[in-house]
């Protein structure tokens, strides 16, 4: 159980004033005296439960104050439904790292066929998106359940310089909100935006962003930043770290892009996808596996997704086999302060007709 509103739960204070309050009020009353010739004759006139039948009226008033005020914090419970309606976004890098060839025929190819045989591998009413990020971040497909056209979309990939990891994730973020309305878009500086309530803890959108890359974040904003921002809006994130502690060189078939764009040698160079070239990496140049696990783990943990390490394309092939996608569900919540409100009125309401039954007991 979580509660929307737990600020109000400062107004439990008023139990023991109410408690103090009474308390005085018993203090005040005037005793009145009777000459008995013995008291043993009053012992046993007086009912044995007397004491409890003075104060538990009070006492039921007093539960019934609590349950109005954890009804004032709105509790609510999250229910699991299981459901069809799944959107996956991948999250590909493509910095010029991706062009190594240490898992041949290039990381990039590799990360392009077992992204391929996932897409393939899904049933028809999965909706699955292609995020490509390196220097920045853009989506090359919305989510849709077109295999063609989700093929077209990773082979036409191609790389650029620096890795943006922030930049992907609020990418994949944004193209989920476009479809799932519960789904809100993210928030960046620069760009006007109203930041979501946070959904409660353990619930989650049926949405999922498969996160794959072989670098450290440079460019964009913080991973852990835009992961917070995934997890305000209940969707999880499965990270994957792609290539070998060796590295290796660049295939020059990817990495020919960059011929004439290097840092400095040229004017106005970079832009976009698509042969406009950024992100990180070079020609003819070599790689190594500089892949930020702690950040990519705790990513995975913040959002209540899991982290992956591959070293090799059969790797690949199995981490993106194991995804959890035929198990999605969505998390409801439910506001239970109605139920609360009712504890509240039947209290309220035994304690009057207890009052009213013992009265005029002492």
């Amino acid at each position: 159980m979580d509660l929307l509103w737990p600020a109000s739960l400062l107004l439990l204070a008023l139990v023991p004033v109410v408690l103090v309050a009474y308390a005085w009020s018993l203090r005040r009353r005037r005793p009145s005296g009777v000459r008995y010739s013995s008291l043993s004759l009053i012992r046993d006139a007086r009912p044995p439960s007397s004491r409890v039948r003075r104060h538990l009226p009070v006492a039921l008033f007093l539960l019934a104050l609590i349950a109005l005020v954890a009804a004032l914090a709105r509790p609510v419970v999250v229910v699991s439904v299981p459901t069809n309606e799944t959107t996956v976004l991948l999250a590909i890098d493509v910095s010029g790292s991706m062009c190594s060839t240490d898992i041949p025929p290039s990381r990039l190819q590799a990360a392009e066929a077992a992204a391929a045989a996932f897409i393939e591998s899904q049933s028809g009413t999965t909706e699955i998106g292609i995020v490509a990020f390196s220097g920045f971040a853009e989506v090359v497909q919305a989510p849709t359940t077109d295999q063609t056209a989700l093929l077209d979309a990773l082979h036409s990939l191609t790389t650029g310089r620096r890795t943006a990891i922030g930049s992907g994730l609020l990418a994949a973020l944004d193209a989920i909100a476009e479809i799932d309305p519960s789904v809100a878009p993210s928030v960046i500086a620069g760009r006007p935006g109203i930041e979501p309530t946070p959904v409660p803890a353990g619930a989650y959108a049926p949405d999922i962003v498969v996160l794959l890359t072989d670098g450290v974040n440079n460019a964009g904003p913080e991973p852990l930043d835009a992961a917070q921002q995934a997890v305000d809006r209940g969707v999880r994130v499965y990270t994957i770290g792609f290539g070998t502690a060796d590295g290796g060189s660049a295939d020059p078939t990817c990495a020919a892009q960059f011929i004439g764009r290097e840092p400095g040698s040229a004017p106005g160079f970079g832009g976009g996808f698509g042969g406009q070239g950024f992100g990180g990496g070079g020609p003819g140049g070599g790689f190594r596996r500089g892949i930020d696990d702690t950040t990519l783990i705790q990513v995975a943990n913040l959002t209540g997704g899991q982290y992956y390490p591959a070293e090799s394309a059969s790797e690949l092939e199995s981490v993106f086999a194991g995804l959890p996608t035929s198990l999605i569900t969505k998390h409801e919540t439910i506001e239970i302060s109605v139920g609360f409100v009712a504890l509240a009125l039947g209290l309220a309401a035994l304690g009057v007709l207890l009052g009213r039954a013992w009265r005029p007991l002492p």
